[in-house]
C-alpha cells in the first residue's frame, strides 16, 4: 500500500523572523509605518494650552476690542441708515470681524498643526507617499469591514477611547471641584476679571489633561512599535524567497560557479602541456610550474589541484612527458600560497630553482 502525503504539512508557516530591510522599505512606500496618533494629539494640545496660558489675557483683550468694534459699527450704520441697516452692509461688517477673530486664533492653530506635523516627522522621518490615498477595492468588501471592526486594533482603540474619557472626566472633576464657588460668583465679577479667570482655568485644566494624555501617548507609541514589528514578521520561507529574488537562486548561482570551475579546469589542463615540472605531495597535491624569462621574471604556477584533480594533473603530465618531482613541503607551500597564473613568491625562489635545475639537467637543457 502506498500513502500519498504532502510535504507542505511539515512546513513551518509561523512568522518568527524579523522583517528584512527590503520588506520594511516596501511597507514604508505603501504608507505602513509604526506611528501613534496620540503623540501628535497630545503634543498639539499641550502646546496650544501652554500658549493660551501665556497669552490668555492679551487674547481676551483682543476679543473684547473685536466685539466692541463690531457693535459700534452696527450702531453707527444703524444711525446712518435710519435704523434699517442693509443686509449687504451687515455682511461686510461681519466678514471684517471674522477676519479679525481668525487673526487672533491663527497663531494657536498654526502652532498646534506645526507641533503635530513635527511629531509625525520625529516618529517616522520624512518620506511622503500617496499610496494610502489610492482607492482599494478591498476596503469596499463587507468582510474586510467586519474584520476591521472586530480586530485587535479596534479593541485597542476602544480601550484607549474609554481610558481618555475616564482620564479627562477625572482630571476635570478633580480640578474644578475646588473652583465651583468662584465659578458661581461670575456675575459679581468685573468682565475682564472673569475673562482672565476663565482663561487661566481653561489653560491650567488643559495643561493637566494634556500632560496626563501624554502618558497614554507614550504607551500607545510603544504598543504601535511592537504591533508593527509583529505584523511585519516573516516566515523562514518568505525570507528565503526574498533572498532568492534579491540575490538570485542559490542553486542557479551554484550551477554557474560549477560551470565556471569546469571551464577554468579545462583551460588549466590545456595549458598544462607547456609546464616544465609538476611538484607533488605525492598523493594529495600537485602543482605545475613553467618558467619562461621572456614572459615573467620568475616561474609561474599554471595548474594546481588536490585529490582527484591532483591525479588528473599527474596523468596529463605523464602523457606529455613532463617531469614529476616529489617535494612534500614545497608542494604544500605552493598550493596554499600561489594562485594559478601567479608568479611564485621570493621566499620560494631557491627551492623552486633547485627543482628546475634538477629537471633541466635530466632533460639535458643544462
Amino acid at each position: 500500500m502506498m500513502l500519498e502525503y504532502n510535504l507542505q504539512f511539515f512546513a513551518n508557516d509561523d512568522k518568527t523572523e524579523p522583517a528584512t530591510a527590503k520588506k520594511l522599505s516596501d511597507a514604508r512606500k505603501e504608507g505602513s509605518v509604526a506611528k501613534s496618533r496620540e503623540v501628535a494629539n497630545g503634543l498639539g494640545l499641550l502646546s496650544v494650552f501652554l500658549i493660551i496660558k501665556i497669552w490668555a489675557g492679551r487674547m481676551g483683550i483682543q476679543f473684547l476690542n473685536a466685539f466692541d468694534y463690531f457693535y459700534n459699527r452696527i450702531a453707527e450704520n444703524a444711525v446712518f441708515w435710519n435704523g434699517d441697516m442693509p443686509r449687504q452692509a451687515m455682511a461686510v461688517l461681519f466678514r471684517v470681524v471674522m477676519v479679525e477673530i481668525l487673526s487672533i486664533l491663527a497663531p494657536f492653530l498654526i502652532i498646534g498643526v506645526l507641533v503635530a506635523f513635527l511629531s509625525d516627522i520625529w516618529q517616522v522621518k520624512w518620506a511622503p507617499t500617496t499610496k494610502p490615498l489610492q482607492p482599494k477595492l478591498s476596503k469596499l468588501s463587507p468582510l474586510s469591514g467586519f474584520k476591521r471592526i472586530f480586530s485587535t486594533r479596534s479593541l485597542v482603540e476602544l480601550a484607549k477611547s474609554i481610558l481618555k474619557i475616564f482620564l479627562i472626566g477625572y482630571m476635570a472633576y478633580s480640578f474644578l471641584k475646588d473652583k465651583l464657588l468662584i465659578i458661581f460668583s461670575f456675575f459679581d465679577m468685573p468682565l475682564l476679571q472673569a475673562i482672565a479667570f476663565i482663561g487661566d482655568t481653561v489653560a491650567d485644566l488643559g495643561i493637566r489633561i494634556s500632560a496626563a494624555y501624554m502618558i497614554i501617548a507614550v504607551l500607545d507609541y510603544a504598543y504601535q512599535k511592537w504591533k508593527f514589528a509583529q505584523d511585519m514578521k516573516m516566515t523562514k520561507q518568505e525570507v528565503k524567497d526574498e533572498f532568492k529574488n534579491a540575490e538570485g537562486d542559490p542553486q542557479i548561482k551554484g550551477q554557474i560557479r560549477a560551470r565556471m570551475r569546469q571551464a577554468s579546469q579545462r583551460r588549466m589542463m590545456k595549458a598544462l602541456s607547456q609546464a616544465d615540472v609538476v611538484i607533488t605531495n605525492p598523493t594529495h597535491y600537485a602543482v605545475a610550474i613553467k618558467y619562461d624569462n621572456t614572459i615573467a621574471d620568475a616561474p609561474v604556477v599554471i595548474a594546481k589541484g588536490e585529490g582527484y584533480l591532483a591525479q588528473r594533473i599527474k596523468d596529463v603530465a605523464a602523457e606529455n612527458d613532463i617531469e614529476i618531482v616529489e617535494n612534500k613541503p614545497l608542494a604544500r607551500m605552493l598550493y596554499a600560497n600561489v594562485d594559478i597564473d601567479e608568479t611564485i613568491p621570493e621566499e620560494l625562489y631557491a627551492a623552486v630553482a633547485e627543482v628546475l635545475a634538477y629537471v633541466y639537467k635530466l632533460k639535458g637543457k643544462i
